[in-house]
């Protein structure tokens, strides 16, 4: 029997590689999405995953970020 699931290729650097393996295996997201982890820059992750992934990540650039406008006041 073959299993077949669309993926993405992800290619990044090896720490943000490291946080999408991170937040896979917390299941952050609410499911696993790491088909496979192919070296230290390209993951495969599920397909469906990538627009909830997106936000994740926004928001947690987001909040790393300084508002400079609080800095204008």
């Amino acid at each position: 029997m073959v299993n077949v699931k669309k993926g993405v290729l992800v290619r990044c650097d090896p720490a943000m590689r490291q946080l999408l393996v991170y937040l896979d295996e917390s299941r952050t997201l609410g499911s696993k999405f790491v088909v496979k982890e192919l070296d230290e820059t390209h993951i495969l992750i599920d397909k469906e995953i990538v627009p909830i992934l997106e936000q994740k990540l926004d928001q947690m650039m987001e909040s790393l970020s300084p508002d400079l406008t609080d800095n204008l006041h």
